[in-house]
């Protein structure tokens, strides 16, 4: 009887957890059985395993009773990414391969048949969990796993990183038999390099300056918006170009939102991190399943979370379906989603920007110069019906985009560049981060970074308005009939015009301003 331990570990959500696996050999009849809730992609690891470790020259007896335990045994294990643990398990057994040195590492790999090793998702989730493991586990150096994965684990610099490419080169690597260098990268150059890379300018938008500067106050206080206007009045130009005015990720945001990316197996393999904020812009045919996440036995996320730490763009609004819609609401307000199935629930970051746009109406012309509409009233009052007041409600800046005179864009002379308005952005968020230290330090798993994150007990701290102000806000809400989330909203974004004065207190041009941008779905709502 011969026996061995190694580790692994797989992924549920963006969060990773151990997974011990053990091998156990007896002089039986031949079988080979998998138990601890294995998926069908885990139980036909056998096979990949067996023709691998032949195809790989190691010789390997399987007249043998051969069983493999996945603990703990109460959590489904998915994925592939157990082949080439389980193999090197089985060597370990036979004394193929140094088992103590097998166990200071967390192995993952998927086996072809022909021993080459192949990637796997979520490297990145499990790198950070094995750091956090060293203190469990002391003897624990690092991880041996795929080639094309070795860059995105070496983000995680507390550890010992090994890519392999064949079976054979991990017996090698553990045996002390082969020298494989470990793999190292300078982390603060790689996040440098590319994060301004092919953003649009702002430069090519010819006119639209009050839409420009409403794009400009949500990029400061990460606010969410609506844009309406008939067809080809630049839409969508702008919404491209709405990145390149965004502040650039921190550090953290970028590891966090690389995270998302591994654990969907969307991370380009030469792209070990994300260092620029994520654009997504699903079409309008997408499902909630697709735009949330979800999935029956494995669940992935969705477009929502793909755009953590950065935008959602839904272009054509009225054209995707009503319960499509009505699910971003809770994550508008949590920043986060969870999804709930019989056997598991999982729960994914979604702290995104909404940034839409739609037409006035089904021809697109209603409250054009240019062109007459010819929609009935009850047709416009149809189409603007499939947005709802709650989803409405949590869109900060509501703007019309009019459409673009001829003269206007007969003119050689072009807008203001992305960069002086990035600039400006970035002061905003300095005084924000300011601001906020204090309480960001009491409060390390809260934090907050920028306006629009503001709780209703928060506004009332950092949003003070004058008694001027408060009878002028308290007329807007009542001739408008906002809801009192639009009150808070109001008063986040006039704390970041505010910012963008660099004023300290928020003064009634400022209320002002915010209070226009919320006037816009009155005007077509109630049409």
């Amino acid at each position: 009887m011969m026996f061995s331990r190694c580790y692994s570990a797989t992924t549920q959500g963006i969060e990773a957890y151990t997974v011990e696996i053990e091998s156990h050999i007896e002089n039986m009849s031949p079988n080979f059985i998998m138990v601890g809730l294995p998926d069908s992609a885990v139980r036909e690891s056998k096979e990949r395993v067996m023709a691998a470790m032949k195809n790989s020259g190691l010789q390997f007896d399987f007249s043998k009773r051969i069983t493999i335990n996945l603990a703990p045994a109460d959590i489904r294990k998915e994925g592939s990414a157990f082949d080439l643990p389980i193999a090197l398990g089985l060597l370990a057994a036979m004394g193929g391969v140094e088992a103590d040195v097998l166990k200071q590492f967390i192995v993952l790999g998927e086996l072809a048949l022909d021993g080459s090793v192949r990637p796997i998702h979520g490297a990145l989730n499990v790198a950070l969990h094995t750091r956090d493991m060293k203190k469990e586990m002391p003897n624990l150096r690092g991880m041996i796993l795929p080639m094309e994965n070795a860059k995105e684990a070496a983000l995680v610099q507390e550890l010992e990183i090994f890519g392999v490419a064949t079976l054979r080169e991990a017996v090698g690597l553990i045996n002390s038999t082969s020298i494989i260098p470990k793999t190292e990268i300078d982390v603060r150059d790689l996040f440098k390099q590319h994060q301004s890379d092919g953003l649009l300018d702002f430069a090519d938008v010819k006119g639209q300056e009050a839409v420009k500067r409403s794009l400009e106050v949500a990029a400061a206080g990460g606010h969410n918006v609506i844009m309406i206007g008939s067809p080809g009045s630049g839409k969508s130009m702008l919404a491209k170009r709405f990145p390149s005015i965004l502040p650039p990720l921190t550090f953290d945001e970028a590891l966090e939102t690389t995270k998302i990316h591994s654990v969907s197996g969307i991370l380009p393999p030469d792209t070990p991190l994300i260092t620029t904020r994520p654009f997504r812009a699903p079409h309008h045919t997408i499902s909630d399943a697709a735009l949330v996440g979800g999935g029956m036995n494995n669940i992935r996320p969705g477009d929502i979370s793909l755009a953590h730490h950065g935008v959602l763009f839904l272009d054509e609004l009225p054209e995707f379906q009503r319960n499509v819609l009505e699910v971003l609401r809770q994550p508008l307000e949590d920043g986060k989603v969870t999804i709930s199935r019989v056997k598991m629930t999982v729960t994914y970051p979604a702290n995104f920007m909404l940034l839409c746009a739609m037409n006035p109406c089904s021809c697109g012309n209603f409250g054009s110069s240019l062109h007459a509409c010819t929609c009935s009233e009850q047709l416009r009052s149809r189409y603007m019906s499939k947005i709802s007041g709650p989803l409405l409600d949590r869109i900060d800046i509501h703007v019309e985009v009019p459409s673009v005179k001829i003269e206007e864009l007969s003119k050689k002379s072009t807008g203001e560049h992305s960069k002086p308005i990035r600039e400006r952005v970035l002061k905003a968020g300095a005084i924000q981060h300011e601001r906020y230290r204090s309480y960001n330090e009491q409060n390390p798993k809260n934090k907050i970074f920028k306006n629009a994150d503001l709780s209703s007990k928060m506004i009332q701290e950092f949003c003070e308005i004058s008694e001027e102000g408060k009878n002028m806000l308290k007329m807007a809400m009542t001739r408008m009939g906002h809801s009192a989330r639009a009150y808070d909203r109001i008063l986040k974004v006039s704390r970041t015009v505010a910012d963008l004065a660099g004023s300290q207190n928020i003064e009634n041009a400022h209320l002002a301003e915010a209070i226009q941008y919320r006037s816009l779905d009155r005007q077509f709502w109630n049409a």
